[in-house]
């Protein structure tokens, strides 16, 4: 299907994110690889030396409307140009108007901070077999053009490897929790339950609270997807934890805490090898398939425990009063915390369930689905305004 590529003055990019834009150049072509998943019918124009893009598609904040506009340093060919859609990404080509090699892309002094080098494709005059001295020198600004660019290659590596380190010590930290309960039960059996938690609070704790980083590594673009699902599950968690069974001791000692933190741990012990090897756009069949067919009997059984939890409480906290206020105070305000705890049992928990199970669901089959035996789309040529 052919798409118009005309510069259109209707194609706003106020209030729109940018997506991350990848490029390198050949000798005659400039590739650019836009970093959007699942995009239907992205618009791309381009002229001369003007190119602009505006498509709905998951990026880095999520489902979202992304565009950007750029001026080009040199004068490129549209009607020779042409762009493809694929599940992860656009791969747009511009055909130089004059071969040769573009000391930057962009013809503006200052670079946009979401254009970054693709070094997987990048080539230079010396892969050409330019090897005369004189022939690959740069003059002082494009040089500082490059020192740039690495360091944005430098920041994205350092990116990728505090998110590896994050997720590995995670890994760890979990898979600390589960050996102890799992070898401490073995050789106590039942009698190990009641201090199943004092034995495993600290790590838990602090496991937990490190999860807090996963609501802002979205909001930060470190990485994809939106800021509501790691915060509903972080927040919580963190609820049950801290407010339902730090802040009542009577509560530590019964099975069903040993239940849930065993739960917490499997599911984590799955969820954080995949989350490493995906750092690395990796993909090995057996973590993906486990990381998205655990939680089919997990889910279920630890929001069973957790509901259980906050059953068992609320006897207690009608009793202490905790996280209660009380009137007379000078804000004129009541609160009863037990009556927020039946609430969210009568009305919140089992619609929490099922929108958790659902969108698992639905990832599931999107990240399991048998890929479809269809030839490579055929490339998407423009047309000249």
């Amino acid at each position: 299907m052919t798409l118009p590529i005309l510069i259109s003055q209707d194609m706003s990019s106020k209030g729109n994110p940018h997506p991350f834009v990848y490029w390198a150049q050949n000798s005659s072509r400039i590739l650019l690889r836009v970093d959007l998943k699942d995009v239907k019918d992205p618009d791309v124009q381009v002229n001369e030396n003007h190119i602009k893009f505006m498509a709905t598609g998951v990026g880095a904040r999520g489902i979202e409307l992304y565009d950007f506009e750029l001026e080009l340093s040199a004068n490129i060919v549209p009607m020779s140009s042409q762009y493809r859609v694929t599940a992860r990404q656009i791969e747009i080509s511009l055909k130089k108007q004059s071969d040769g090699w573009w000391p930057k892309l962009n013809g503006s002094s200052l670079k946009p901070s979401w254009l970054k080098i693709d070094f997987d494709k990048w080539r230079s005059e010396d892969d050409e077999d330019e090897t005369e001295l004189g022939t690959t020198q740069l003059d002082e600004h494009n040089s500082e053009h490059i020192v740039v660019d690495h360091m944005n290659f430098n920041l994205e590596n350092l990116r990728k490897t505090y998110l590896f380190v994050y997720n590995l010590w995670q890994f760890l930290g979990f898979t600390y929790i589960f050996s102890i309960l799992v070898f401490k039960y073995s050789r106590i059996g039942l009698d190990f339950i009641p201090t199943a938690y004092q034995s495993v609070h600290y790590p838990l704790k602090f496991c937990q609270l490190m999860q807090a980083l996963e609501i802002f590594h979205p909001l930060f673009g470190y990485t994809k997807g939106s800021v509501m699902e790691p915060t509903v599950q972080v927040g919580g968690r963190s609820i049950i934890l801290f407010c339902l069974i730090e802040a009542e001791e009577r509560i530590q000692n019964k099975p069903v805490i040993f239940y849930l933190i065993l739960c917490w741990s499997v599911i984590e012990l799955f969820r954080y090898p995949y989350y490493m090897t995906r750092v690395y756009n990796r993909d090995f069949g057996i973590i993906t398939w486990l990381r998205y067919t655990v939680w089919i009997p997990l889910y279920p059984l630890g929001f069973l425990c957790e509901g259980i939890v906050i059953l068992r409480n609320i006897p207690y906290f009608e009793e202490t009063e905790k996280f209660s206020v009380g009137l007379p105070n000078k804000w004129n305000f009541s609160f009863h915390f037990p009556t927020l705890m039946r609430m969210y049992l009568l009305f919140f928990f089992l619609p929490a369930m099922y929108t958790m199970m659902s969108y698992m669901s639905k990832q599931r089959q999107k990240k399991l689905k048998s890929p479809k035996k269809t030839e490579d789309p055929q490339l998407r040529k423009t047309k000249m305004n």
